[in-house]
């Protein structure tokens, strides 16, 4: 009796169980044949085919409405391996596709290894002409189909650094972006990283019907699966491209930047860094190639100097230490320095200077740039304080109210912040007061660890136009051919610790500079303009000093306010004050009438 009880429940037990699982079944296969359409979908891939609508990028314009960055529509090639017949003719496809037999097999076999149903590139950007005579032969090769999309067309050729580039996502960012597929284009540099959500749009879909020999035959369900494309947004920028050209064309055969801002809003009217690069060299079939030849070059186009690079600034920082030394009064206008070809401290320190009269005022220290005159300013506002700690730390914290020793708060994809040491700097190489003012006296002159980016340098010069204070420096103008997205950080007013009374005297030295009989910047001096300039020259161990120019103009109500920065190009006089004042003569009268000048300075080749 127990033995047939036991296997009389052991038959019940199993066929339960066999119900329970045919029920799922059953309840799965309802699911999925009738509820879940996306399974339908799934089973019909072998004749529906998918084709990505990728949007339009937004256009990119200057400030003055110039379309610089556009599209045109290219077709990259598809493959989809399982569908590749064996039988396939190679030598023809390699004939039509202009690509050798190993390419061929590589990509072939790279397809594979990424997968055999689902469609992966094969070649990418073939643009409208070469797609033209592609395009009556494609039939022939089963398994391959073209994906129409946008690639750049640009009307310049130059502002590649301020443009940048779009690139197929890299694994790394394709993590970082979810909403990203696999053979999306992303940008990688400049304004395209920069905004790259504006700039983007949204991708649609279509579904298309294809027969065995891939060939389309009408859409799927009537188009009811289909999406549309949206166009990014367009974005004008603030750069005048008119002087971006030029100034890019001054600088030929030299390394370097120029940076151009208009004073009383921020704006970034030129950022040239040189050498640069045609933006149109990332477009086309050979954009691989010309990525090495960019990216090997040992002038480092690929290296943006305008925000990136961090310089010494040499004499143009004197005009801070002039400002500071006024609002702390341990200067006025009218105090006199001795300058004996330099400065020197108990015998045992010496830092030379040029030949010129003695002594010397502000005004005249700043036409001149005298050595021993800020030598002495800046050992005057330090030991003012009970400690040269104390005065160093004091002094700090007015060079960093003007923007310096700190990244900009704008969106550049790129943001450095240079270098200005503090106490905390000379404590861990000397020890705790150990130190004063004759250690650290060549900061008086912009030198010592001092580090500033060309953008930093240009904004001092527009703090100094505004008489105490910026805006941040940004390159967006409009979005949408509107300002209502511009971010409202870059219309506010940041002040520096300066009070706006000091600057009076500093501008007037800045002017006699350029116009002086004797000033540094002479050879800057324009007849119609008045141009208020610094020169600076920088101490360079691997070569000749660089040359370095900051200038506004004109005097009253300035819309322009520059900075240039030549590597090994000598006397700030020689090299960068030229380029400035033929920059700023370029962007006021539209026209450079100087063309004696402007041929020497463009045929001028900087030895590197």
């Amino acid at each position: 009796m127990r033995k047939y009880d036991f296997y009389t429940h052991r038959k019940y037990s199993v066929i339960i169980l066999v119900c329970v699982a045919f029920l799922f079944i059953i309840i799965k296969l309802f699911s999925i044949q009738i509820l879940n359409q996306s399974y339908k979908l799934s089973a019909q891939n072998n004749v529906i085919r998918k084709i990505i609508k990728y949007p339009e990028r937004g256009w990119i314009y200057d400030r003055n409405n110039e379309l610089l960055v556009s599209n045109q529509i290219a077709h990259d090639i598809m493959i989809v391996p399982y569908q590749v017949s064996s039988q396939i003719d190679t030598l023809l496809f390699c004939d039509i596709f202009k690509i050798s037999i190993e390419d061929f097999e590589k990509k072939i076999k790279s397809a594979k290894k990424y997968s055999y149903y689902k469609p992966s590139i094969f070649l990418k950007g073939i643009d409208k002409q070469q797609f033209a005579d592609i395009q009556e032969n494609l039939h022939f090769f089963k398994g391959f189909y073209p994906q129409p999309k946008y690639i750049r067309e640009y009307t310049t050729r130059f502002g590649g650094n301020i443009f940048g580039y779009i690139s197929q996502i890299t694994p790394k960012l394709l993590k970082e972006n979810g909403e990203y597929n696999r053979e999306d284009l992303i940008g990688v540099t400049g304004v395209e990283k920069i905004y790259e959500k504006i700039l983007k749009g949204e991708k649609g879909v279509e579904r298309r019907i294809v027969d065995v020999f891939g060939k389309q035959q009408g859409a799927f369900e009537d188009g009811s699966y289909d999406t549309l494309s949206k166009p990014g947004g367009d974005i004008t920028l603030t750069i005048d491209m008119e002087l971006q050209k030029y100034a890019e064309k001054i600088m030929q055969e030299k390394r370097g930047s120029i940076v151009a801002i208009e004073p009383n809003s921020g704006e970034i009217l030129c950022l040239v860094s040189s050498p640069s690069y045609d933006p149109k060299m990332f477009i086309g079939n050979n954009r691989g190639s010309n990525f090495r030849k960019l990216y090997l070059d040992p002038g480092k186009p690929l290296y943006d100097r305008s925000i990136t690079a961090s310089y010494p600034p040499g004499s143009i920082f004197k005009l801070i230490n002039a400002l500071i030394g006024l609002q702390e009064k341990t200067l006025t206008a009218g105090t006199l320095f001795q300058c004996n070809d330099g400065w020197d401290y108990k015998s045992i320190l010496h830092i030379g200077c040029h030949k010129h009269k003695s002594p010397l005022n502000l005004r005249q220290a700043i036409a001149q740039s005298c050595n021993a005159y800020f030598c002495s300013t800046f050992d005057d506002i330090i030991s003012k304080y009970k400690s040269s700690s104390d005065g160093l730390e004091n002094w700090h914290q007015h060079v960093e109210s003007f923007g310096l020793n700190n990244s900009f708060d704008n969106n550049f994809y790129i943001k450095k912040s240079g270098f200005i040491p503090n106490a905390k700097y000379y404590d861990d190489i000397y020890g705790k007061k150990r130190w004063g003012a004759s250690t650290c006296i060549s900061l008086g002159i912009g030198q010592d660890a001092l580090l500033m980016t060309p953008l930093q340098m240009a904004n001092i010069a527009s703090i100094i136009a505004n008489r105490g204070y910026y805006k941040t420096p940004h390159i967006i103008k409009l979005i949408n051919h509107s300002t209502d997205s511009v971010d409202i950080r870059f219309s506010k007013k940041i002040y520096c610790s300066i009070d706006s009374i000091y600057f009076s005297p500093v501008i007037y030295g800045m002017q006699t500079a350029v116009d002086g009989k004797y000033g540094t910047a002479k050879s800057g001096e324009l007849s119609n303009v008045t141009i208020c300039g610094k020169t600076g020259t920088a101490q360079n161990p691997h070569g000749e000093d660089h040359s370095i120019f900051i200038a506004f103009a004109p005097k009253i109500n300035p819309v322009i306010a520059i900075a240039v920065y030549v590597e090994n190009g000598g006397w700030g006089s020689e090299t960068a004050t030229p380029i400035g004042s033929l920059c700023i003569e370029k962007y006021i009268n539209n026209e450079v009438e100087r063309k004696e000048l402007e041929n020497k300075i463009k045929n001028k080749n900087v030895n590197y």
